[in-house]
């Protein structure tokens, strides 16, 4: 009996080589504007451009499916490509940007970036944590500061996510950057102190649970909330018990 396969790459997507990179054809174009975009649309396509240091840039069409392919893989935007691009040549690049129409969400444009191999790229890669943390079991919440990590390494040296166990942080704890087990080659581009994931005390308990010193300081304070009640209820017992001092004896209603 057959078994059910993934949905195949389209024709012009080519299979990842063991360094993960992506072979792409595009074709080159020479006209521009909008008249040109909406034509290369209608027929399939979206116009696209490709740039980077040294490099002139190349105006090109790709096919939307192919992008979408990329753009919906494990690595995403991180994808290292080989584009064929017609007389453009062959081009090692990598998505830069892309736009989507603001209404049927239709890809519109994409712009690539020129990478060489031995030259530092920076990106962004997910950070995964895992394991359940002693705080959240205390009545804690994960509080999640990074999903993803700017890092700085050669295009083929990417890693496809970064993870981090959070097993150990009790209640207002956190993990930083320093606690990272960074691939060879992969530096992170933020402080070492920053802070990536917490586990802290659920906002609607810090706002119900009263701050001490907020307490005792309001209670010293003059003319605080005590001060009226101990007058109110002083007038209280001079209307019940009778005049206040200074005030002349009330005379009886009937002479013996």
């Amino acid at each position: 009996m057959a078994t059910a396969q993934s949905q195949a790459a389209p024709k012009s997507i080519r299979k990842a080589a063991a360094d993960g990179i992506v072979g792409l054809t595009a074709q080159a174009r020479s006209v521009v504007g909008k008249g040109e975009a909406k034509r290369l649309r209608s027929t399939g396509w979206v116009p696209a451009v490709a740039y980077g240091k040294g490099l002139t840039s190349a105006l090109l069409s790709v096919s939307p499916k192919d992008v979408l392919s990329i753009l919906t893989s494990e690595r995403s935007k991180n994808t290292v490509i080989e584009m064929e691009a017609g007389a453009h040549g062959k081009l090692l690049v990598m998505i830069k940007d892309y736009t989507y129409h603001p209404v049927h969400r239709g890809l519109e444009h994409v712009d690539f970036v020129q990478v060489k191999l031995d030259q530092p790229v920076e990106v962004d890669v997910p950070l995964v944590h895992h394991g359940k943390p002693a705080g959240v079991t205390a009545g804690g919440i994960i509080r999640v500061v990074y999903r993803t990590v700017p890092v700085k390494c050669v295009p083929d040296k990417i890693p496809l996510k970064l993870e981090i166990d959070i097993t150990h942080l009790e209640l207002n704890e956190h993990v930083s950057t320093k606690d990272l087990k960074m691939p060879d080659g992969v530096s992170v581009r933020l402080p070492a102190e920053q802070t990536l994931i917490a586990v802290v005390t659920p906002e609607k308990e810090r706002e119900e649970t009263p701050d001490p010193a907020a307490v005792a300081a309001a209670a010293a304070a003059p003319g605080a909330a005590g001060a009226p009640a101990a007058a109110g209820a002083e007038a209280g017992k001079d209307a019940k018990g009778g005049a206040s001092p200074g005030a002349a004896p009330a005379k009886d209603s009937k002479k013996k």
